[in-house]
């Protein structure tokens, strides 16, 4: 039997088969993965011993039928394996191989059905019948013939070993049913539509079945030409690259230079080598490097790793300033940029004292707590340039991812480190100063808690030991000089809160501010306004008055920026051709800064009964309050207006309860709370208000109304009250303090239990106020209510409230 054809095909014969006659039977020789169509001469390789067998008995120039086995794998198909319909050949030449097989070459001469078989063995004789082909010739099938020649056309010219003859004999068959049997035997396609394509008697649909196969094989074709030329493209480009980079490399080694790529491992290895990292970030370092060498310059992960790399050199493991211990030094340059700040400039000499006597001692955690412009981030800045330390600066108000502290992992396109890690590369030293301004301000969202990530950080304890997500290697920060900022301390998480060691840097006195600006504030907006060679001077009192009527602040910010607003207007009118003044006079301010913006309401508000001037504690510092108390009638209702916390409206409630237990002994009708209503409003009632201090203010505010004597215009009075009139201590003392001598009060009433307080009162400003020290309810009272010559009595008031009138303002005298 036969195998797979081998060989080139002979171009179809010129010669009329139509009228050859074919015998009833024919011996039968079956194929292997091959189907032979009429008209066309095709080779192929004969092996088995039964087909050899049917050759030698036939000879040359005789016909035998053949036709395509279902299975080609079967060695003896039976007659079931058979396909039922194929072709009746001449054997045109018979050729003997060295290993017994036989090659023949066959002529196709007409489609036959196999109708019975007549012997098994040695091989298949069967009865044949020849199939005559249907053709009805119309313009239709001259169209299909046409469109057939077209596209086998185009089907030789994609073909590589198809010969281009191929084209132009197709051209020249007239016949549809000879051209359907050419276009048919030169198709590579499964043995099922081949067969298909024999079994098709009818012309016109065997030119439409060729034309859709020849259609799908040609754009088969294309698709692989298309793809075979990308790949072609992309191999020479390769190709071109790597000849062209060993000829680089051949021309760099004979000009002694090295390649550019390899250049870069080797700096990258040097400075791997020369970067002192500890042992686990050499480790990461030396494995980075090796997968540096393995990846090409083209990828993007080349990149990824090149700057990690880059991270890694660039921190400074082991580099490190010389701190100077110079205790003189560090005062002197302390005095030099601040004021005062006594508490602060004994902690920083402290330390250094300490590192002098112990050099591998931790830093410690300071945070410096104050109002606004009291000089705590400038103050970090002196620290540095006292001890010789670089001074980075990381400002976290309203940073609410951890990652600004932590940094992204290098899972994230355009990853980087946190901001403490950035901080130590660009200072370049592993021991800078590092001021964490307004840390009261962090946020938290659903990228992570900043202030948990700082605990960290801020711990001597651990931060040896920190990890950076990005570096993911720990670096060393136990040598790091922490310093820390912030407005209030309530709004850091307790335990960040606790990590640190808190310093209050309270408001300046008005002593305090002249000298703040007569060395620092002048000088520097002189020399910003483009004034300095210029003899202008500040008039002591000019520069009170600023403070009192256009500045009133904690700090000294708003002043500086009236004095550089002074400073503006002066530098306009030399400009503009007029000469400058000598000194800035209390005259000329209302020249340069307008009408005074504060004023005290004092006077005007404390010679009223009802109301009582208290001291309240603010973020921006200290301030006065007023609290005011009105009477009328109606049945027992207290009303709190002003904005005001739950606790302030508790001491206003124990106020009122401790005035009535009372009553009697100030004079009170036992009976003035029966058919009255009173109502305590606290003035600026948009901002919120809260906390117990008010509540002797409170008391004082209510024994005024009931009493009709005026609380004392210059006293002013803080501290927490029981319902049995003891006065508890509270907090914010220099504060409250301050706030009363900027409204030009000189008396303060305060809680006994404060007066160690005083210690951070400066001097001079505990000889101009006068402090009283108070145990009781009782206590306050007589020191703050004017003398019973201006009292009326409550009966009156009682009668005038009956009539829904307020009591009439005396003269306080």
């Amino acid at each position: 039997m036969a195998d797979k054809g081998q060989g080139e095909k002979h171009f179809e014969t010129e010669e009329d088969l139509t009228q050859t006659e074919i015998p009833s039977t024919l011996p039968l020789l079956p194929l292997r993965g091959i189907v032979i169509f009429p008209n066309q001469t095709h080779p192929f390789l004969v092996s088995r011993p039964s087909s050899l067998k049917l050759l030698e008995d036939v000879g040359q120039s005789q016909l035998i039928a053949l036709t395509a086995q279902k299975n080609p794998e079967e060695e003896s198909p039976a007659p079931e394996g058979l396909y039922q319909r194929g072709t009746a050949v001449r054997i045109l030449k018979m050729l003997k191989y060295p290993d017994k097989s036989v090659r023949v070459l066959v002529q196709g001469i007409a489609r036959v059905e196999l109708q019975q078989f007549i012997q098994r063995e040695p091989y298949f004789i069967v009865s044949v019948s020849r199939m005559a082909e249907k053709l009805l010739a119309d313009r239709e099938v001259d169209a299909l013939q046409a469109n057939l020649v077209s596209q086998f056309s185009k089907f030789v010219s994609l073909v590589p070993y198809l010969p281009d003859e191929l084209q132009m004999m197709a051209m020249q068959v007239r016949d549809p049913g000879r051209l359907s049997d050419l276009v048919a035997s030169y198709l590579k396609i499964a043995i099922e539509e081949l067969q298909d394509l024999l079994s098709t008697l009818d012309v016109r649909q065997r030119l439409e079945k060729l034309i859709v196969i020849l259609s799908r094989e040609i754009e088969l074709l294309e698709l692989g030409h298309k793809i075979q030329s990308q790949v072609q493209t992309e191999l020479n480009k390769n190709q071109r690259e790597y000849f062209l980079r060993q000829q680089l490399k051949a021309i760099q080694k004979e000009l002694g230079e090295t390649d550019g790529r390899s250049a870069e491992i080797d700096d990258l290895e040097k400075k791997i080598e020369s970067a002192n990292m500890p042992e686990e970030a050499r480790k990461a370092a030396d494995k980075e490097l090796e997968r540096l060498r393995m990846i090409p310059p083209e990828s993007a992960e080349h990149t990824v790793v090149r700057t990690y790399l880059d991270w890694l050199v660039g921190l400074p493991w082991c580099t490190s300033t010389e701190d100077n211990l110079d205790i003189a030094h560090a005062r002197a340059v302390l005095d030099e940029d601040h004021y005062d700040l006594e508490k602060v400039k004994e902690r920083i000499l402290e330390f250094l004292a300490v590192r002098k006597l112990k050099r591998d001692t931790k830093g410690p955690i300071l945070c410096f707590v104050g109002p606004p412009g009291t000089g705590k981030t400038s103050l970090g800045r002196s620290i540095a340039r006292a001890l010789g330390r670089k001074f980075v600066r990381l400002s976290l108000g309203g940073i609410r991812d951890e990652a600004e502290i932590r940094g992204h992992r290098r899972t994230y396109i355009g990853s980087l480190p946190g901001r403490i890690i950035q901080g130590l590369r660009n200072a370049g030293s592993n021991n800078p100063l590092f001021i964490l301004d307004e840390v009261d301000k962090l946020g938290a969202d659903f990228r992570g808690d900043p202030a948990s990530a700082l605990l960290e950080v801020l711990d001597p304890e651990q931060n040896s030991t920190f990890v950076d997500h990005y570096l993911d290697v720990p670096f060393d920060l136990s040598r790091v000089l922490f310093l820390t900022t912030a407005n209030m301390l309530d709004t850091i998480p307790h335990a960040l809160r606790d990590r640190m060691e808190v310093l209050e840097l309270p408001g300046y006195t008005e002593e305090e501010k002249l000298h703040i600006v007569d060395r620092h504030l002048i000088p520097k907006e002189l020399n910003e306004n483009g004034l300095s060679g210029r003899s202008i001077e500040f008039a002591r009192e000019a520069v009170a008055e600023i403070i009192r009527s256009y500045a009133r602040e904690a700090g000294v910010r708003n002043l500086e920026r009236e004095i550089a607003r002074i400073c503006r207007k002066i530098a306009r009118s030399i400009t503009e051709g007029e000469a400058p003044p000598e000194q800035i006079t209390l005259a000329l301010l209302q020249r340069y800064l307008g009408p005074p913006r504060f004023f005290s309401e004092v006077a005007e508000r404390a010679n009223e009964p009802g109301v009582a001037t208290g001291l309240a504690w603010t973020p921006n510092g200290g301030d006065i309050i007023f609290i005011e108390c009105t009477r009328m009638n109606g049945q027992k209702g207290l009303t709190l207006t002003g904005s005001l916390g739950d606790v302030m409206k508790e001491s206003a409630q124990a106020a009122l309860s401790y005035i009535r237990t009372r009553a009697e002994g100030l004079g009170i009708a036992p009976d003035f709370y029966d058919k009255s209503d009173i109502h305590v409003h606290v003035p600026a009632g948009a901002i919120p208000k809260d906390g117990p201090s008010a509540g002797v203010t409170i008391a004082a505010s209510l024994a005024s109304l009931m009493t009709g004597r005026p609380v004392r215009s210059d006293v002013a009075m803080t501290g927490e009250i029981t319902l049995r009139g003891k006065v508890l201590p509270v907090g914010g003392i220099k504060e409250k303090v301050l706030a009363a001598r900027r409204a030009g009060i000189r008396t303060v009433a305060l809680p006994r239990r404060n007066e160690h307080d005083l210690d951070d009162i400066p001097a001079e400003l505990r000889h101009e106020m006068e402090i009283i020290f108070v145990d009781t309810v009782d206590d306050v009272l007589s020191q703050v209510l004017r003398p019973d010559g201006v009292r009326r009595p409550v009966e009156a008031d009682s009668a005038r409230a009956q009539a829904g009138a307020h009591p009439p303002v005396e003269a306080a005298d």
